[in-house]
């Protein structure tokens, strides 16, 4: 029976600064970013309304596309293997855009199961799952699920057996972590649609599996 689980996080450097956890003045990177919007504005190099769209482009994004790409890979066994080498490319074959930053596709088998986390800010697939939920990007949240996994997942009503390894890969500021969930027993010959409808958010972090209603 294997206890253990991997701290994938210990490879990569975090190039960006921590996740502040209370509201207070700007930061440097904050007031940064308010700077060159308006100089570039001001150069005419982009307009209000062009950064207006993008933020609502970006704000319209939601799991549902990720939840597509889960119930594509469940099932085509084709498309499932393109994604786990191929992201970038298999979520562009859907019409997803993963963004700019490297993605990375882990799968939960009957032998391993991942859970996905940003140690020190909130780095998280957002051109594929829309907006990280508030907990993800908590404290508590951030540090806890590298030391103690099992009881985050537990105490998010996921229990892990021990005979099961669990995986912590760190999100970073030049690579995402989306997670291939289990397909339940008893969905043989749905439809995609009808797969993607049992495939949520926090079963493509890792925090639930995919349930049958």
């Amino acid at each position: 029976m294997s206890t253990h689980h991997d701290h994938d996080h210990d490879h990569h450097d975090h190039k960006h600064p921590t996740q502040p956890d209370v509201d207070g003045p700007l930061t440097y990177h904050q007031r940064l970013e308010i700077a060159v919007r308006e100089l570039l504005i001001e150069k005419g190099i982009v307009t209000a309304d062009e950064v207006r769209r993008a933020i609502e482009a970006m704000d319209a994004r939601t799991p549902a596309q990720g939840a597509r790409i889960v119930a594509h890979a469940w099932a085509d066994p084709a498309y499932k293997k393109k994604l786990l080498t191929e992201p970038r490319e298999a979520s562009l074959e859907l019409g997803v855009d993963p963004g700019v930053t490297k993605l990375v596709v882990v799968e939960n088998t009957d032998k391993v199961h991942n859970l996905v986390v940003c140690t020190l800010c909130s780095c998280y697939p957002r051109s594929i799952l829309g907006l990280p939920p508030d907990w993800y990007k908590s404290r508590a949240y951030r540090s806890r699920a590298v030391r103690e996994p099992r009881k985050v997942m537990s105490e998010f009503g996921l229990e892990i057996p021990d005979d099961i390894a669990v995986r912590v890969h760190d999100s970073t500021a030049d690579m995402r972590y989306l997670v291939l969930p289990k397909r339940p027993k008893g969905t043989e010959g749905w439809s995609e649609e009808k797969l993607a409808a049992i495939v949520t958010r926090d079963t493509m972090i890792g925090i639930a599996e995919a349930r049958i209603p």
